[in-house]
Parts: C-alpha cells; sequence; structure tokens
C-alpha cells in the first residue's frame, strides 16, 4: 500500500497552526470552570453546558427578566457576522467555502497570498491515494453514501505516514486533506451506487485542482461535468451556511467527545459522519423535500392563500403527511424569529430559482413558511415563535441544481468537515480531560437469585 504523499510544507503547517494558537485561547481557569459545572443546564436554556470555544455561536433569544424574549437569529463564525461574510463574497463575486475553512480552523480571515497557498494546497490534497477508489469504493459499494464516507474516512487512516499524532500541526494537515477529498469521496460513492444498486451508468471524473469546492462538486456528479457560474456560487453559499453551528449540535459534540479520548483524526471523523447520517441531524432536509412533494401533488392552486392553509392544518392534525403532525422545515430549538442560514440561503437561491423557471414552487415554500406559524398558533393554541430552518431551503436548491437525494446529507457533512475539524483542534488543545457525561441511575439493587429458583 503507498502512503499518500504530503502536499502541506512543513512552513505552510508552521503558519496555520501558529495562527490557530494565537487566536484559540482560552484561559485555563475559565474552561475548567466550566468543565466542573458541565452537569448544569445553561441560565439560557440552551443545553448542558460541557465546555467554552472560540468558533461558532447560534442566538435566537434574550433572557429579559428571566423570560425568553424572541429575537432575529444570528450565527457567527469566529465572531464574524454570518451575513457580513456572505455579503462580502458576493460584493466581490468570488467563492467562499476555502476562504471560510481557513477562517474557523484557523482563527481569521486570510490575505489574499494565505488564500491562494490554502486554495493550492487543497487543490493539490484532493486527489485520493493510487487505487483508493477502486479498493475502497467499488469493491464494496453501498446503498447509503454517508457509511460509505465514513468507512472511506477510516481508510484513509492507512495511507496516512503519521496518523496517530495530536500535535496541532498534525491535526491541519489530516483537516486540509480531508476537506480536500471528501467531495472525491462522495462523488465517487454516489457513481458506485449508480453503477451496482441503481442499474444506471456510471461516470467518474477526476477533480480538478484549480477549481473550487462547490465547482469540484458539480464537475464530480454530473456526467458532462459542466455547470454554470451561478449554480457553483449558489451551492457555494449552501458550503458556508452548513460549515459550522457551534458545539452543541450532535454531529460536533460527536467530534469532541471522541477526541477527547485521544483517539486519531480519522477515527474522530467516522464517528461524526455517522452522527450526521441520522435522520434527526443531517437527513431533516429529506423530510422537508418529501413532504413538499407531497403538497405540491395535493394543492391544486400554488397561489391560494386558503387551499394551502387548509392542507396545513390536514399536516398538523396527522391526517396527510406521514401522520407525526409536523411540518418539517419549521422550528428550530434555538432560532425563533429567524433561522439565518435559511434567510441567507432564500436570498441566494432566488435569482436562479427565476432563471431555471421554479419560481412558482420557491414561492409555495415561502407562502408554507409564511402560514404555518399562524396556522400552528390556531391549532395548537401556543404563541411560541417558529421559524423556517435551513432545511426547509437546502433541499429545493440540491434539487434545483439536480443533486439526487442520496447526496444531500454527504453534502452537509462535505461542508461541515471544516466545522468538526476546527472542534477538534480547539478540543485537542484546550478540553484536558476526557468528556464523560452522567446518566442518572433508576436501577433498583436486587437480590442475586439462583437460576433454578427463578421464575
Amino acid at each position: 500500500m503507498n502512503i499518500q504523499p504530503d502536499f502541506v510544507k512543513e512552513e505552510q503547517l508552521q503558519e496555520l497552526s501558529e495562527s490557530f494558537r494565537l487566536h484559540n485561547q482560552i484561559p485555563p481557569d475559565l474552561y475548567t470552570r466550566y468543565r466542573i459545572k458541565r452537569g448544569l443546564r445553561n441560565s439560557d436554556g440552551t443545553g448542558v453546558l460541557v465546555g467554552a470555544t472560540h468558533l461558532g455561536n447560534v442566538h435566537g433569544y434574550i433572557l429579559n427578566e428571566g423570560e425568553r424574549e424572541p429575537i432575529e437569529g444570528r450565527l457567527t463564525y469566529r465572531g464574524y457576522n454570518i451575513y457580513d461574510l456572505i455579503h462580502g463574497l458576493e460584493r466581490e463575486d468570488r467563492f467562499g467555502f476555502e476562504e471560510i475553512g481557513y477562517l474557523l480552523m484557523c482563527g481569521e480571515l486570510p490575505t489574499r497570498r494565505q488564500l491562494e497557498e490554502f486554495q493550492h494546497v487543497i487543490g493539490l490534497e484532493r486527489a485520493l491515494p493510487d487505487n483508493f477508489t477502486e479498493d475502497m469504493i467499488m469493491r464494496a459499494p453501498s446503498r447509503d453514501i454517508m457509511n460509505k464516507l465514513a468507512s472511506a474516512t477510516l481508510a484513509l487512516y492507512s495511507y496516512d505516514s503519521n496518523p496517530d499524532a495530536t500535535t496541532v500541526e498534525n491535526i491541519m494537515r489530516q483537516g486540509i486533506s480531508l476537506t480536500a477529498k471528501f467531495p472525491v469521496i462522495i462523488s465517487h460513492a454516489y457513481q458506485a451506487k449508480r453503477r451496482y444498486f441503481d442499474g444506471a451508468s456510471m461516470f467518474l471524473h477526476v477533480p480538478d485542482p484549480e477549481r473550487s469546492t462547490a465547482e469540484n462538486i458539480l464537475h464530480l456528479i454530473r456526467p458532462d461535468g459542466k455547470y454554470t457560474d451561478d449554480e457553483a456560487k449558489l451551492l457555494d453559499r449552501c458550503l458556508i451556511l452548513h460549515a459550522e453551528h457551534g458545539g452543541g449540535n450532535n454531529s460536533t459534540f460527536t467530534v469532541r467527545v471522541t477526541t477527547s479520548s485521544g483517539t486519531d483524526t480519522y477515527s474522530a471523523i467516522a464517528a461524526a459522519v455517522s452522527s450526521l447520517k441520522g435522520p434527526r441531524h443531517g437527513g431533516a432536509n429529506l423530510r422537508v423535500v418529501k413532504q413538499f412533494e407531497e403538497i405540491k401533488e395535493n394543492v391544486k392552486n400554488w397561489k391560494d392563500e386558503g387551499e394551502v392553509r387548509d392542507y396545513l392544518c390536514r399536516i398538523l392534525d396527522g391526517a396527510a403527511g406521514d401522520g407525526s403532525g409536523l411540518v418539517y422545515g419549521m422550528g428550530h430549538a434555538i432560532y425563533t424569529k429567524s433561522d439565518p442560514r435559511a434567510v441567507a440561503l432564500k436570498h441566494a437561491a432566488r435569482p436562479l430559482a427565476e432563471k431555471k423557471g421554479m419560481t412558482d414552487e420557491m414561492n409555495l415554500i415561502e407562502l408554507v413558511e409564511k402560514l404555518t406559524p399562524e396556522v400552528f398558533a390556531e391549532k395548537k393554541g401556543s404563541d411560541k415563535p417558529m421559524c423556517a430552518n435551513v432545511d426547509m431551503y437546502s433541499g429545493f436548491v440540491y434539487r434545483m441544481l439536480g443533486l439526487p437525494k442520496s447526496l444531500y446529507t454527504p453534502l452537509f457533512a462535505t461542508a461541515r468537515i471544516v466545522g468538526w475539524m476546527a472542534h477538534r483542534l480547539e478540543e485537542v488543545t484546550t478540553g484536558g480531560k476526557i468528556i464523560r457525561p452522567a446518566y442518572k441511575p433508576l436501577a433498583k439493587a436486587t437480590t442475586y437469585t439462583n437460576i433454578d429458583e427463578r421464575m
């Protein structure tokens, strides 16, 4: 087996790692204080406190005299408002996922030189090891691409010349490599699925080191490898909005828990992929897409508010949809008035929807977003604020781009890898002790009974 060559130069790793260290210092006494209190619920109701982080912050309300007061949702990466990051890229008409990856993993926005070097290294790292596609993907294809992504991530351990070291420099090298390779792994796994399970033709394209992550994804997945700049830019924005969401989401916490045990990067990230696969986490947008297919089929006039409202009532009553009484894509654990990811994605999707003749469908989604809180309040007698979450629009964006449903969650993982790696780096450098959650035991003391005396 050939060991994968290292494309990141030692001096580049030193620069990236020093940037991370400079922007990631947490006073030891502060971190210890948080960890001691990790069994206590935050006073703002956001969850159980387990640590401190410089990375992402999710904000949906404030406490006013002990009461939750809804506010417009706010998402920050390293202190930068997500709207400012997206709008900055739009003004300069640039791809930005790699830049956001640099920000999260290194702690600051890169200079032009730093970004060009970072993009160059990622381009070189895209190629999978020799015969990896044949040996690890084609010989054992999977119906679910997330399972193949997890197993392929674990397999990359064997191609790493230094897989177990947990220095900042080594984890940074591994993070860059995985960020580069995830698009190739999921596209090749998708092609294998087409060939072996769907009875369709398989198209294997070679990644282009000069193209962005979003461009490579479309190039690798589409049979002709072609795409427009508008399509690639929209996918790029989608990747940015999925890159990080604080340390409390299930897959990111999985990275931090496994990292705290001292395990290697490939094991920690494979565990996160397995967490994200769950329909309660990364697979949520598939539920939204399925529900909207049903709404489109059963609502004759998509512009008729009364007809749409009536069908939403049936969904909430459990008489339509999957019987759960849920309107998927609506509501969030933290966000109240708005989910900034949904707001930004809706804004980015509108121009392409108009070009592709899908405005009516997008208008229907916006109508459901508008009516659901009203219908929910009437049916449930609740004044709880409710907003559309990012899944309301991400599935629509992927469908508009012609991406297959089996790739929706793998694309989420391809975006979130930079956030996962940033949290792994932070946990290694500031975490200290192993994370050990506590459970309250409920079993009563019981006396042992000989086997012949048991009833």
